[in-house]
């Protein structure tokens, strides 16, 4: 059985396939109908194991979470960078870098010339067809034509003038040459692509109806299908067929690694980082709009069917967690598990139950409801997964540094780093998304995002507004349709780190500082506010809340967050509608009831983010338009450690200046702070965790510097979470860590003992020999810690969670001690010493109340040397 689509004039990895033939045949292998897929319950053991994917394809997916790898792809898939040729002589930085920007350049003329000479291939048959169209016996109207050949023509002329600007240059090189404002022009004409993506859908229904009502154009079709598969070499290539905008995708890869080589105080420079800006609003934009385009089947009634969405999700199935598999069609959701395969084995689909879109409702709970009990682990548990993952990654690292890459060391663990991932993917998500069959059963599946959850209804509701049918499969149309999914999925491998290309971006580590300054667009008043999520470890995590601004339609908000970022490409905006309707909350605590008024995302780009400079956006969603400012700070600037030029204050100033100062054992700033928490925050859900905003926090750090007589005040107006995140801050901004440099060492050592009388006695001794004031400020820290985690049936803050967040800000080393430890990775900092640094403080908040007084009599821990 043989089904026709049209890709039109796409770039893609294999050269020969990117001949734009109009019309490719795919053939869609006979089902293997010894595979059972009539039972429903076949969930086993293997569910709660990870897929890695024996198939070679790319993970290709919209989500920015997996965005691609900045290098171009060879023939066999391979990625390959622009490396100098060897014999290359060492030369300036600068020098080095305009050589390897003629590399970067000319490697993208060659691709250019194949894509311009494939776009002229594709004309060749549309000028006949236009010819013979106005005769007596025409092959397709005039119409037909226009339809399934639209816009090529422009998209052809508009490449072949930037190919024509572009290679004198390359061929007249000097480190001179500017060919910044020929990718702008090229990316300004991006509205033409937009315009062949808008026609696609009208132009695959054309060529359909057109194969089949005539057998010249379908001998034309078969032809050209046949030229085609002659040429198949790689399963990447078949992947990357139903990408039509790969040729944008891979001009925004160039600009990448332009703007990489190219200095900065070089004209080019910031002519390309408005082309790379307009490319990834481009590609933002038109990745939502673009679903049809993917994939189809024709069903043995001779029904298009479409693939519109796939994506991995958790289900909460028989009281477990499931990875799913999800595809999305024009007319059915099916839900299926991979199944297990022999090495060497295509990759198999078993269907675990699927619904008609005409079947198919969100459930809404009522009282008589009863919720599944839904398992969320403790936080430190998550963090404590996370940390191990950064830990493998370093040895990944250290491994490729000292063998080259080639040890056997290296695939063990990224297998292990791969289990890692694959659980914290399965246990992180908590948000359900139910769904209903209204002639069957319920479903839940558990997402991490708000963000993932609206699309995924979004684009359920989109389709349904159509006149739908329910449709009953057979076992044999239902076997079909399951077999097809390995070649129809968009989504290839679960999206962790192991799966991607080493050459793939890590993402950034460090804090985003993010203003979200106002929204407008707003038809009418409401109360609004904004989350702001990213993704790490691949998955999205919402990260901070504004406050809620009332009854208006010019929300002000002028907020400041400091987001933590984990290996993250990406920052998601959206907005919401408060609801204050009590009838309508949910009594599931996880629920999500006030409306998402917009959403949208921008992309993480190291080149725009990574600036002294605040960076100003916006994020366009449905009418509305949210402005903001973001900075990057990188993990290792942002935890250093800098003494105050002013001595006059308390930030920055050593604890013994400051307690000598007011003549006090506990600077006043962390009584003051403590005695709020305890006062007003101690029940508050996340105290410690969750991020003030950062303005507050500011505001109170101004006031204890210059030690205003308005403090009071503030504090007792001030957002809690505020008032931790200044605690905090003081304590990371001390010019030494609260437990000194110099002992630094012995509490790694002391902590690693694995006798427990040798470790009490060192531990103990090793308070003993802190500076008074940093031993008072510590025990008197340590006991308000121990009473917020008495509450954590209501905070929800584990002794745990508390040693996670003030472990390495009590414990980590000055500039000077981490220098001594040849920290070169931004993601090392989260590695073995941050797991002891945790276990440190935790050890001395498991330990009975530790007094002062006794600590200082008590002869028996004096016998470990310092």
């Amino acid at each position: 059985m043989l089904c026709y689509m049209y890709i039109g004039p796409i770039t893609i990895c294999s050269p020969l396939y990117r001949a734009s033939l109009i019309l490719t045949s795919v053939s869609i292998s006979p089902p293997d109908f010894n595979n059972n897929t009539d039972g429903y319950d076949g969930d086993t053991a293997e569910d709660r194991k990870s897929q890695d994917g024996s198939e070679t394809m790319p993970f290709i997916d919209e989500s920015p979470t997996m965005s691609p790898s900045l290098c171009a792809r060879g023939p066999d898939g391979e990625a390959i960078s622009p490396v100098p040729p060897e014999g290359l002589l060492p030369r300036g930085d600068i020098e080095k870098g305009l050589e390897m920007k003629k590399l970067v350049l000319s490697g993208f003329l060659a691709s250019e010339e194949i894509y311009i000479n494939q776009l002229e291939a594709l004309l060749l048959p549309m000028r006949p067809l236009k010819a013979t169209a106005t005769t007596s016996q025409p092959v397709l109207s005039i119409q037909q034509v226009e339809t399934i050949f639209y816009k090529i023509q422009d998209i052809f002329e508009i490449h072949k003038e930037f190919y024509d600007a572009l290679l004198p240059h390359i061929q007249q090189w000097d480190e001179k040459v500017a060919v910044g404002h020929l990718f702008k022009k090229l990316a300004s004409q991006l509205g033409v692509y937009k315009a062949f993506v808008d026609n696609y859908k009208t132009a695959v229904e054309t060529a359909e109806k057109c194969r089949q009502a005539n057998v010249q154009f379908q001998q034309i079709s078969e032809v050209s299908a046949g030229l085609t598969h002659t040429h198949t070499h790689t399963p990447r290539a078949v992947t990357l067929l139903y990408k039509p905008i790969d040729r944008v995708t891979r001009s925004t890869l160039v600009l990448h690694d332009l703007l990489k080589h190219t200095p900065k105080d070089h004209p080019d420079f910031p002519l390309l980082q408005d082309a790379l800006r307009i490319s990834q609003n481009f590609l933002s934009s038109i990745n939502e709009e673009i679903d049809p385009r993917r994939t189809a089947i024709t069903t043995p009634k001779g029904e298009a069917r479409q693939l519109v969405k796939d994506g991995f999700l958790v289900e909460m199935s028989e009281g477990s967690r499931k990875l799913r598999h999800v595809f999305l069609f024009t007319d059915l959701l099916l839900c299926a598990k991979m199944k297990k395969t022999s090495a060497g084995r295509h990759q198999q689909y078993e269907c675990k139950w699927y619904i008609p879109l005409a079947d198919l409702t969100f459930q809404l709970l009522d009282d008589s409801d009863v919720l599944p009990h839904i398992q969320v682990l403790p936080e430190h548990e998550i963090e404590e997964i996370k940390i191990k993952i950064s830990v493998i990654k370093s040895d990944i690292q250290k491994e490729k540094k000292a063998l080259k890459g080639q040890s056997r060391n290296v695939e063990r663990l990224r297998k292990k780093m791969n289990e890692q991932e694959s659980w914290l993917l399965l246990h992180s998500p908590t948000i359900p998304f139910r769904i209903h069959n209204k002639h069957g059963k319920s479903y839940l599946f558990l997402l991490s995002s708000d963000y993932e959850r609206s699309e995924w209804r979004e684009s359920i509701q989109k389709l349904q507004k159509k006149d739908l049918q329910t449709c009953q499969l057979s076992s044999v149309e239902l076997q079909v349709l399951t077999s097809s999914c390995c070649k129809l999925r968009t989504v290839h491998n679960i999206p962790v780190t192991s799966n991607k290309d080493d050459e793939e971006t890590s993402g950034l580590y460090g804090f985003l500082h993010v203003i979200v300054h106002s929204a407008k667009g707003f038809k009418e008043s409401a109360n609004l506010y904004c989350t702001l999520e990213v993704d790490s470890y691949g998955y999205f995590v919402s990260k901070a809340k504004t406050r809620v601004f009332r009854d208006t339609t010019e929300p002000q908000w002028n907020e400041e967050f400091e987001i933590e970022l984990e290996g993250s490409q990406c920052l998601r905006i959206l907005c919401y509608e408060k609801c204050y309707d009590k009838t309508k909350l949910n009594k599931d605590d996880n629920e999500i009831v006030d409306i998402i008024m917009g959403k949208g995302q921008v992309q993480l780009d190291p080149q725009t983010v990574q600036s002294k400079n605040w960076h100003v956006d916006v994020i366009e969603m449905n009418g509305i338009k949210v402005e903001f400012s973001m900075k990057f700070t990188s993990r290792d600037l942002s935890l250093k450690r800098t003494p105050s030029k002013k001595q006059s204050g308390v930030f920055g100033v050593k604890i013994s200046i400051v307690t000598k100062r007011e003549r006090s054992k506990v600077p006043y700033i962390v009584r003051q702070c403590i005695e709020e928490v305890e006062k007003r925050g101690i029940d508050e859900v996340g105290i410690y965790r969750i991020s003030g905003v950062a303005t507050d926090i500011q505001a109170l750090k101004a006031a204890f510097d210059t030690n205003s007589k308005d403090i009071l005040v503030m504090l007792s107006d001030m957002d809690i979470n505020a008032i931790a995140g200044t605690l905090k801050l003081y304590f990371r901004e001390l010019p030494e860590p609260l437990l000194t440099d110099r002992l630094y060492p012995a509490f790694m050592e002391g902590i690693a003992l694995s006798d427990p009388a040798a470790k009490e006695n060192c531990m103990m001794h090793l308070l003993r020999s802190l500076p008074d004031p940093n031993l008072i400020t510590f025990l008197s820290l340590l006991e308000h810690l121990k009473r917020v985690a008495d509450k954590e049936p209501i905070n929800k803050m584990s002794l745990h969670n508390l040693g996670t967040v003030f472990g390495p800000t009590l414990l980590r080393p000055s500039e000077s001690e981490v220098t001594k430890g040849h920290i070169t990775l931004a993601s090392d900092i989260w590695s073995h010493d941050v797991m002891a640094q945790v276990q440190v403080l935790l050890y001395y908040l498991q330990h009975p109340p530790i007094s002062f007084a006794e600590l200082k009599r008590n002869t028996l821990y004096f016998s470990t040397d310092v």
